[in-house]
């Protein structure tokens, strides 16, 4: 597997047919018409991204979620355990709200959280979420989580350009990276598209470190 320098400029063209616990060298060269130039540092390295984990964590997980996708919610406590135990990953967490209007304000209150220093409690607590989002049940996981809905809002509509940049963003290097749903996950330099057990996931660190 060829190996990328960050800094690198290098072209989206992943083929997503290939199995998730194999991985895509981020991102195969090619020259085709509808090819667009991305770099390992704006997908990685977004600065207005939030960061979990260990911010200096000598490898990155990316991970493309909805908070209405239940593989999502199923991995998410799988991905957040290897990150504690680890200690040495840092975790960004790219909003990427595709089924629609709830998926779109969970994500808007997230970000919101993010601007208060919150990002963590409120992701987990959307994460937490059984089935299909409603406001009302967006609204109930965050206050039971503690967080203050109406501070939230403010906070996300105090930096609306950040946050829907942010998203505008995420959305566009998915339709460059070829990316079909979610979850999809980059490690390292290295996409896996789907969903990653804890065996997959611990591997595909391991690569990536290698």
């Amino acid at each position: 597997m060829t190996r990328i320098n960050r800094r690198n400029a290098l072209i989206g063209t992943a083929v997503t047919s290939l199995f998730a616990t194999t991985g895509i060298s981020l991102w195969p060269s090619g020259s085709g018409a509808q090819a667009q130039e991305l770099t390992v540092d704006e997908v990685l390295f977004d600065p207005a991204n939030p960061v979990l984990g260990n911010k200096e964590g000598n490898i990155t997980i990316v991970e493309f979620f909805d908070y209405q996708c239940p593989y999502c919610k199923a991995n998410h406590p799988i991905l957040t355990d290897l990150v504690e135990t680890d200690g040495n990953i840092r975790l960004v967490m790219k909003d990427w709200p595709i089924f629609g209007a709830p998926s779109i304000l969970a994500s808007q209150l997230a970000l919101g959280a993010a601007s208060l220093g919150q990002y963590e409690i409120a992701n987990e607590a959307l994460m937490e979420t059984e089935g299909r989002l409603s406001n009302e049940l967006i609204r109930d996981a965050l206050v039971k989580a503690g967080l203050n809905v109406a501070a939230l809002q403010n906070g996300y509509q105090n930096a609306r350009d950040k946050w829907d940049g942010l998203m505008t963003r995420n959305s566009r290097q998915a339709a460059q990276l070829g990316l079909q749903g979610t979850p999809a996950f980059i490690i390292g330099t290295t996409i896996y598209p789907g969903s990653l057990d804890a065996g997959a996931l611990r591997d595909a660190v391991e690569r990536g470190r290698a």
